[in-house]
């Protein structure tokens, strides 16, 4: 069963561009965009199940460099 996601970012002032495209290059990130509102980044994820989606936001979109915190919305239909 696979499980999608949409991942909202807060990033560090001026960085939502650069962590944008490198949050886009990750494996299992389909689309990441720079955008306005209380978020500075939003990507949707695929993922084969939750311990996979788990990993992606937070050892690797986490940890691009400018990402401050993140809330993950899980797709339910």
């Amino acid at each position: 069963m696979s499980v999608s996601a949409y991942v909202f970012i807060e990033c560090e002032h001026g960085k939502s561009m650069s962590a944008a495209d490198k949050i886009g290059k990750i494996g299992g990130v389909r689309e990441a965009h720079a955008v306005t509102g209380p978020y500075d980044v939003i990507a949707y994820v695929r993922a084969s199940n939750f311990k996979v989606l788990g990993d992606v936001v937070i050892t690797k979109i986490q940890a691009v460099s400018g990402v401050k915190k993140t809330l993950t919305n899980v797709v339910v239909e």
